[in-house]
C-alpha cells in the first residue's frame, strides 16, 4: 500500500481523498495555487505544497509544479480527483515514467476512451450499442449535410475531445447545419485545442444513465449499479439519484452487462463510469466513458455502503475487486449547491460566505469544503458542496432532501438552494416523469 498520496485537486473532492486515505493510515499532500491557501484541503492534509498563482493554467494543469511538489515531498503515488488532470494521459504517461503511481487507468486506456471517435470503434467491436452516426470525423459541411440525410433529422454535432456540452449542437433541419457545423467546430477549436467534429443521431426524449465500474490489474470486473443524471442544464448535471426512477430489472442487467464489456474491452483498471443514452422505449446507447472518479460517486457509495476512493486506491496498490455486481439497497439523491443565481440563468456568484449552516440529522450527507469566511474564487467552477440524502424509498429520500435543503443556510453569495427546493415539489420529478429536456421547460417561481 502507498505511504503517501499527493492529492493533484482542490476543493471538496481533494478533502474526500484525505478523509480515506487518513482511515487507511496514508499520509496525503495537498497542492493548492495562491487563491486556495485557506481551502480546508490545505488544512487537513498532512503536508501542504503552493504550485501558482489562480489561474488553472498555473497552478493545477501545471504539470511540472505538480511534479517538483511530488518530488519534493516524496509521495509514492497521486490522485488526480476529478476535472484538471484526471483524464490527461499525458500526465499518467509521466507519472508513470517517474515511477509515480498515478491513481487511474494508464494513459493507454484514458486515450482509448477519451477521444469519442475511437471510443465508439471499441464499443462496436465490444458489441455495446452505439448510437447510430458517421464513421470519423466529419471533413466539410457538405458531408455534415450528406450523412444527416442518410441518418435522418434531428442530428447531433460533437466535438471529439469534448466534453461538459461544448462543441456540441443539435441540428433539426438542414438549414441549420452550416451554422451549427460552423459554431461546433469553432467552439471545440477553442476549448479543446482539437476541433474535430462528428455526427450521430439525436435521441429524443432520452435520459441519462450511468453506470459504475470498477476494474483490477488482473481482468476482473464489477458494475455497481446506476445513476440517473437527468437533471441537467446546458449538458452540466444538477441532481443524480441512484436507482434511476425509470429502471427495471431487466434493463439493469442488460446496462451492467454493457458496461462490463466496455471496460473489459480495455482491459480498464480503475472506478469509471460508462455513461449512456437511455430512450423512452428503454433502448440505451453507450455515449461515453469517464475514466476518472466522478462527482457523484457518493450516491453510489450511500445505495450499496461501498468507499469508492478506497476502492480506487486499493486497485491502484495491485489489490483485485470481488468480481461481483452490486444492487442499490437504498434510494438516494444528490443535489449539487453551486454558488449560482437560478433566479438569473444560474449566473455564478463568487464572493465571501458570510454565515453558513449545513443540515444533518439521519440519512443526510454533505460533502464540503467551505465554511463561514470562505471565498468563492472566479477562477474555479462555482461548487460549494453536494448534498445527499439516502433512505429506503424514494419518496422518503425526496422528504428528507427537502427538510435538509431548508436546514442549509448560506449568506453572502447566491446558491442554487431555491432551485432544488422547488424541485423537490415539482410533480414531474416526484412521479420520475423527466428526461434530460426537463430543465427547458422548467420555471423558477418567485
Amino acid at each position: 500500500m502507498f505511504k503517501k498520496i499527493l492529492i493533484a485537486n482542490r476543493g471538496e473532492i481533494a478533502l474526500r481523498v484525505i478523509r480515506t486515505c487518513r482511515e487507511m493510515g496514508i499520509q496525503t499532500v495537498a497542492v493548492y495555487s495562491t487563491a486556495d491557501s485557506e481551502s480546508l484541503h490545505v488544512k487537513f492534509a498532512d503536508e501542504a505544497v503552493c504550485i501558482g498563482r489562480p489561474a488553472s493554467s498555473d497552478s493545477y494543469l501545471n504539470i511540472p509544479n505538480i511534479m517538483a511538489a511530488i518530488e519534493i515531498t516524496n509521495a509514492d503515488a497521486v490522485h488526480p480527483g476529478y476535472g484538471f488532470l484526471a483524464e490527461n494521459a499525458k500526465f499518467a504517461e509521466i507519472c508513470r515514467q517517474s515511477k509515480i503511481k498515478f491513481i487511474g487507468p494508464t494513459a493507454e486506456m484514458i486515450n482509448a476512451m477519451g477521444d469519442k471517435i475511437t471510443a465508439k470503434e471499441t464499443m462496436i467491436k465490444a458489441g455495446v450499442p452505439v448510437v447510430p452516426g458517421g464513421e470519423g470525423l466529419l471533413e466539410s459541411v457538405e458531408q455534415a449535410k450528406s450523412l444527416a440525410k442518410q441518418i435522418g433529422y434531428p442530428v447531433i454535432l460533437k466535438a471529439t475531445a469534448g466534453g461538459g456540452g461544448k462543441g456540441m449542437r443539435i441540428v433539426w433541419e438542414e438549414c441549420e447545419m452550416e451554422k451549427a457545423y460552423d459554431t461546433a467546430k469553432m467552439e471545440a477549436g477553442a476549448s479543446f485545442k482539437n476541433d474535430g467534429i462528428y455526427m450521430e443521431k439525436f435521441v429524443e426524449e432520452p435520459r441519462h444513465i450511468e453506470i459504475q465500474i470498477v476494474g483490477d490489474q488482473y481482468g476482473n470486473v464489477s458494475h455497481l449499479s446506476e445513476r440517473d443524471c437527468s437533471i441537467q442544464r446546458r449538458h452540466q448535471k444538477l441532481v443524480e439519484e441512484s436507482p434511476s426512477p425509470f429502471m427495471t430489472d431487466e434493463l439493469r442487467q442488460k446496462m451492467g452487462d454493457a458496461a462490463k464489456k466496455a471496460a473489459e474491452a480495455i482491459g480498464y483498471e480503475s472506478v469509471g463510469t460508462i455513461e449512456f443514452l437511455v430512450d423512452k422505449h428503454r433502448n440505451f446507447y453507450f455515449m461515453e466513458m469517464n475514466t476518472r472518479i466522478q462527482v457523484e460517486h457518493c450516491v453510489t457509495e450511500e445505495v450499496i455502503n461501498f468507499d469508492l476512493i478506497k476502492e480506487q486506491i486499493g486497485v491502484a496498490a495491485g489489490e483485485k475487486v470481488s468480481g461481483k455486481d452490486y444492487l442499490p439497497e437504498m434510494c438516494a439523491i444528490e443535489c449539487r449547491i453551486n454558488a449560482e443565481d437560478p433566479y438569473n440563468d444560474f449566473r455564478p456568484s463568487p464572493g465571501k460566505i458570510t454565515n453558513l449552516h449545513i443540515p444533518g440529522g439521519h440519512g443526510v450527507r454533505v460533502d464540503s469544503h467551505v465554511y463561514a469566511g470562505y471565498t468563492i474564487s472566479p477562477y474555479y467552477d462555482s461548487m460549494i458542496g453536494k448534498l445527499i440524502t439516502v433512505a429506503r424509498t424514494r419518496k422518503e429520500a425526496i422528504d428528507t432532501m427537502y427538510r435538509a435543503l431548508s436546514e442549509y443556510v448560506i449568506e453572502g453569495v447566491k446558491t442554487t438552494i431555491p432551485f432544488h427546493l422547488q424541485l423537490m415539489k415539482n410533480e414531474d420529478f416526484i412521479s420520475g416523469d423527466f428526461n434530460t429536456k426537463f430543465m427547458d421547460s422548467f420555471i423558477m417561481k418567485p
